[in-house]
């Protein structure tokens, strides 16, 4: 989907239009995203050149990989231009770093048990792996309430 974006300092409200040749269901969804007051609840993402609305819920995980910010979802996975720290200030109480490269979902983890050198691991549910930190184990047993 092409992708146009217009700024004017003469609009006095945001306003999208849509141009298509079917109501599939990723416009129905963007029209819904659009036109609802979650808007914090959203994340824009890139896939190629693509550009995809995310809602929170989505994301297992934020992961930087080669100096990019990776973002995954059960099945996919896309890029952010944020740095990891500007995503973390907007995420909510679902989400906690795990190490100075990870920010997980903790309604996406299938199961945590202990690692090497009193470092912790974790499993999520699309599969994904990684480690919790000793730095910020301490954050993530806060966060499950242990």
């Amino acid at each position: 989907m092409k992708v146009n974006l217009f700024v004017s300092r003469d609009i006095k409200e945001p306003h999208a239009d849509i141009h298509t040749n079917e109501l599939s269901d990723n416009v129905t969804k963007a029209i819904s995203i659009l036109e609802s007051d979650d808007s914090n609840d959203m994340l824009a993402v890139k896939k190629g050149s693509d550009i995809a609305l995310l809602q929170l819920s989505e994301i297992c995980m934020f992961r930087v990989e080669d100096k990019q910010v990776k973002v995954y979802t059960q099945k996919n996975e896309y890029l952010i231009k944020k740095a990891l720290y500007q995503v973390e200030e907007t995420l909510t109480s679902d989400f906690v770093r795990i190490s100075k490269t990870t920010i997980v979902n903790l309604k996406k983890i299938e199961r945590v048990a202990p690692s090497l050198k009193g470092m912790m691991f974790i499993q999520l549910k699309n599969g994904l792996k990684d480690n919790i930190s000793r730095k910020y184990l301490p954050d993530f047993k806060k966060a499950l309430d242990l």
